[in-house]
């Protein structure tokens, strides 16, 4: 993208948002961008990032039901940077109801305690002002079903969520996090809480394909990653260095966003690139999305605090 154009991006999302709405689609421009990057707290730049992309409407239609993922394992409060957090989670049900989505539902397979982890989240509290409870760690086979994996490599079954199943749209809420196995977790390997055998993708098959593998069936329509706060190292569990960088990172393509993420922070107290992290270089291959991301339009925002 050329410096003026991306210019005019950012002035175009400025005074927008100075008007008090986003735009739907942006003036001057033949299309949405491909990454929507804004600077601020979780609820309000979750909101203008996916603004940038033309907002909640093109990606839920009325009726539809949605599945939004977070990460909500771990019995953590939002400061330590191992879960999603809540005010960003609720701001996208929000969109989606306002777009007309009929159902939502909040959805992770977490690895600690249930309760512990949707009440020290404070995910569950955020989103029950909307009406019915929709959020929900699923801990039982029960609600699980077995699916193939037609394209997978390595990882040709598993049971995945039900839900999951019958919704219309996914979207990937992760928080952004080091990983000690893959390196980074963001979006394409916060899918691995949609599924019950994750141990699996660890022991008996090579962890950077399955995750591809996984995404090849289980692929979210919109990834909205949460850097407002970055577990830079002793990912996923922590705890770790934290790194407050007030940043939402969203696309439709999930191979972008995490590309994006992983260029746009510092892991393991060094940088790194997207062509460092292997079920990125696999997904790229694959044809899931592009880890180019010089060569994809950025639109940026900054949103007062």
């Amino acid at each position: 993208m050329k410096r003026r154009d991306f210019l005019k991006w950012q002035m175009q999302a400025a005074l927008a948002l100075t008007a008090g709405s986003l735009f739907s689609t942006t003036p001057g421009l033949a299309s949405a961008p491909d990454l929507a990057v804004a600077k601020g707290q979780p609820g309000p730049a979750a909101r203008a990032a996916v603004g940038l992309l033309g907002g909640m409407a093109a990606f839920v239609k009325p009726g539809q039901r949605v599945v939004i993922k977070p990460n909500m394992s771990f019995a953590s409060d939002p400061d330590q940077a191992l879960t999603t957090h809540p005010d960003l989670v609720k701001e996208l049900a929000v969109l989606c109801y306002e777009a007309g989505a009929a159902e939502v539902l909040v959805l992770d397979h977490p690895l600690r305690s249930v309760d512990l982890c949707l009440q020290k989240t404070g995910i569950r509290d955020a989103c029950r002002g909307l009406g019915k409870e929709i959020v929900f760690g699923l801990d039982s086979p029960s609600f699980f079903a077995e699916i193939e994996f037609p394209k997978g490599r390595e990882m040709k079954k598993n049971l995945a969520m039900k839900e999951v199943l019958r919704a219309d749209v996914l979207i990937a809420a992760p928080v952004a996090k080091s990983h000690g196995s893959a390196g980074v977790s963001l979006g394409l390997k916060g899918m691995m809480g949609l599924i019950w055998d994750r141990s699996s993708m660890h022991s008996r098959y090579n962890l950077d394909q399955s995750i591809v593998d996984l995404n090849t069936r289980l692929k979210a329509q919109l990834t909205v990653i949460d850097a407002t706060r970055v577990l830079s190292t002793n990912g996923p569990a922590g705890p770790g260095r934290v790194l407050k960088m007030d940043t939402v990172i969203a696309s439709a393509d999930p191979v972008a966003a995490d590309a994006y993420a992983v260029n746009a922070f510092e892991w393991w107290g060094r940088r790194l690139k997207p062509e460092q992290v292997k079920y990125l270089v696999l997904a790229h291959a694959q044809g899931l999305g592009r880890m180019d991301i010089d060569k994809l339009r950025v639109a940026e925002v900054v949103i007062d605090k």
